[in-house]
């Protein structure tokens, strides 16, 4: 084993009488998926595990998923956000990968495709990534959210390219060691649910998968960053797995303030309408006035900014005032929902989804990720106008 550690992160574990081999890899690396076959042609193992979860696992054996999206679907189930924040943590791996001209997750493609070709189980060991960024926001406060947005985008943005040698060098045991344990240190409310709590997890999914069905030898092909937590959670044992498993897939307890505030605000804007009318008529318009011109400006601002269609525009300036005051529809599901009817996406946006999203510009050309950004954007535009049209009525109303 000594000749493969040279070249990538590799780690054995004994569970009982079976014989678990961690092999680090980095998801762009050339090295990494050669390496996977590599391994895998030495014979002896029994099954191969994967950092995957049932939908990346489902997105790799059927790449072509994406042109069968229900986008009208996607937007009523509220899921509009999870994927875009999806499409941009693929774009920067895939722009990686296409630099350096190999599939992004090629080590996992590798173990797929061998483990399919001699008839051995394939075990997707990682937790849902739904999951794990629901947990992850649930962490984090509501200031923090807009940074990794930010980080998202940054990473769309850039354009600097990346040194093969310098993605080979992530899989240094003590560069990542330091680097995890800064992170640690200074974002452990990230750290938590995107690393600790994951290499809980596959820890967790090995036991289980080793104790139900007696896998001798298991080659779980995973990120070089976790290789040092899963050995150690392997090492130290793990009580109840199952159990563990089930705890870690739990999705946290939403908060009852993001359901109520705005409701309140919406009691307190016909509050203050209803003041105005009391005193006067024309104050009471005026402040109507304000309000329409205030919400509806500014979530017209943002379909425009999306590049949405000119009566998609002209939807959201009408839609934002009044569905600011019916907290059950948003005006980002009115303005999508035109978008969609004026400009319909196209088979071939659905299949170039992936590749359009390496691309800030991209974004833009393509009609999914576009009706995605003008249903964000009109929303966020008719959120601050709620805001601020509501203090701009308090500011009348006590003047």
């Amino acid at each position: 084993m000594s000749e493969y550690q040279e070249q990538e992160p590799l780690a054995e574990v004994r569970i009982g009488s079976s014989t678990i081999v961690l092999l680090g890899t980095a998801h762009v690396s050339r090295a990494s998926a050669e390496m996977v076959e590599t391994l895998l042609q030495s014979g002896g193992y029994d099954a191969v595990a994967v950092e995957l979860c049932p939908s990346r696992y489902n997105a790799i054996i059927d790449p072509d998923a994406f042109a069968r999206m229900d986008l009208f679907k996607v937007l009523k189930d509220g899921k509009a956000s999870m994927v875009a924040a999806s499409l941009a943590l693929g774009a920067y791996q895939q722009r990686l990968a296409e630099q350096f001209g190999i599939e992004p997750g090629a080590e996992q493609r590798a173990a797929i495709d061998h483990a399919q070709e001699h008839h051995k189980p394939v075990l997707l060991i990682d937790r849902e990534i739904g999951v794990t960024l629901k947990r992850v926001l649930h962490s984090v406060s509501w200031w923090k959210r807009f940074g990794l947005f930010g980080g998202l985008l940054t990473s769309v943005i850039s354009r600097d390219e990346v040194s093969e040698e310098e993605i080979e060098a992530l899989k240094e045991g003590d560069m990542l060691e330091t680097t995890f344990a800064e992170f640690a240190e200074d974002r452990r409310d990230l750290y938590e649910p995107l690393i600790d709590e994951r290499d809980r997890y596959m820890a967790a999914r090995l036991l289980q998968e080793v104790a139900e069905h007696e896998h001798e030898n298991v080659l779980a092909v995973i990120g070089a960053g976790h290789l040092k937590g899963i050995k150690s959670y392997l090492e130290q044992g793990l009580d109840r797995p199952v159990e563990q498993i089930t705890e870690l897939d739990r999705l946290p307890k939403p908060s009852r303030w993001p359901k109520v505030i705005p409701w309140v605000i919406v009691g307190l804007v016909l509050l203050g309408f209803g003041i105005g009318f009391s005193r006067s008529p024309d104050l009471g318009w005026q402040l109507v006035i304000d309000w329409v011109l205030i919400n509806g400006s500014l979530s017209a601002l943002g379909a425009l900014i999306a590049a949405a269609h000119p009566l998609t525009v002209v939807t959201a300036f009408l839609a934002a005032p009044v569905t600011s005051l019916n907290p059950t529809v948003g005006a980002g599901m009115v303005t999508a929902a035109m978008e969609i009817f004026l400009r319909k996406p196209r088979v071939g946006d659905f299949s170039e989804l992936r590749h359009d999203t390496t691309q800030l510009k991209g974004w833009w050309k393509n009609r999914v990720s576009r009706t995605l950004l003008v249903f964000l954007f009109s929303t966020l535009g008719s959120a601050v106008g709620t805001y601020l049209a509501g203090f701009r009525i308090f500011e009348r109303l006590v003047n």
